[in-house]
């Protein structure tokens, strides 16, 4: 299995991150088909990583600024049989994509994502992770990094772009977007990223462009199975604006913002199935975990709790705003089959 790796750019603040990121790829046991960096409407940047990345195929975003407009022109370049997605901020473990590309023996196997870690504020600098031999990347047992607040809770970790408490190995309704992969007919089936529907240049930190795909993928191919493999390690970069609780609440609620053009595009049931189970089963564990937390002394887990309990409001809220609101589902781009340099 061939993959190729898509990794989408925007700014030049994430300079040393993006070259951590393309050393993470280069460094892979399974090596890469090709990397392609989609650079999103940011011409001198474009410039910038064509000189200096001359073994790459750089490209811009042809389509609508963001996420979505930025993953439908990777795909539309890539020539592998698989397309794997790594954000710009984060680096991939040496083993992942093999961990990938293992799982499409399968031939019923569509997807595949694996694990996110975090590295919180104060772990090693992007410059420290262009080492491809550096510890963090070499693990025996791969954990987080630098300082993760103690109220913040690991059933939300999904709100900066990690995974999340209540993940488990196996098939999975949907993929998270920063570390995924897929093979190419998937696109022909379902069609490209919505646009209009994930994160962008939008005031709100909105998401879930991946998981509208990964339903419409399911619904057009009953019998497609998604996996997740948490040997399919990356790791993504939390800002320390992302680290407070003020994010936080913005996050939760642009998700049930997202969450509304989800259902509004895919339907109710199969829009929120797994977002049921996790605020039935998963968060409630969470809340009583660190309410026994807090009785044995420990006072961050009263302070997890009601992080739990906020974010689960702040996230029904924003639902329900955007219900009321929402008025068409957002725009589906078709991908190309042939490849586009």
């Amino acid at each position: 299995m061939n993959i190729s790796v898509v990794i989408c750019v925007y700014t030049q603040r994430r300079w040393e991150d993006i070259l951590a990121a393309v050393a993470s790829v280069r460094a892979q046991r399974h090596a890469p088909h090709e990397i392609i960096l989609v650079v999103d409407h940011n011409p001198e940047l474009r410039d910038r990583l064509a000189a200096q990345l001359r073994d790459l195929v750089v490209v811009p975003n042809t389509h609508a600024r963001g996420l979505s407009g930025g993953k439908n022109t990777g795909v539309a370049a890539a020539s592998g049989e698989a397309v794997a997605f790594l954000d710009d901020d984060a680096v991939a473990a040496p083993g992942w994509l093999a961990a990938f590309a293992k799982h499409y023996e399968d031939p019923a196997v569509l997807g595949v994502g694996g694990r996110t870690l975090a590295l919180w504020p104060g772990s090693p600098a992007a410059a420290e992770l262009l080492d491809p031999a550096h510890p963090l990347l070499n693990a025996a047992v791969p954990a987080e990094s630098g300082r993760r607040p103690e109220w913040f809770p690991a059933e939300f970790d999904w709100t900066v772009g990690c995974t999340y408490a209540g993940m488990t190995p196996g098939p999975i309704r949907n993929l998270m977007g920063g570390n995924s992969s897929f093979r190419r007919e998937a696109f022909a089936v379902a069609g490209g990223f919505a646009e209009g529907i994930g994160r962008s240049f939008h005031r709100r930190p909105l998401g879930c462009e991946e998981t509208e795909f990964c339903i419409r993928l399911r619904q057009r191919s009953p019998g497609a199975e998604l996996v997740y493999d948490p040997d399919a390690v990356i790791w993504h970069r939390v800002p320390p604006e992302r680290a407070r609780f003020a994010y936080f609440r913005r996050r939760c609620y642009a998700e049930g913002l997202s969450k509304a053009l989800v259902t509004r595009s895919v339907g109710v049931h199969d829009g929120l199935a797994s977002e049921r189970v996790h605020a039935l089963r998963t968060l409630p564990r969470g809340v009583r975990r660190g309410l026994a937390q807090a009785v044995r002394g420990e006072p961050a887990g009263l302070r997890r709790a009601a992080a739990i309990t906020v974010g689960l409001a702040w996230t029904a809220w924003g639902y329900a705003v955007g219900t009321a609101t929402v008025r068409r589902p957002p725009r589906r781009r078709t991908v190309p089959t042939e490849v586009r340099r």
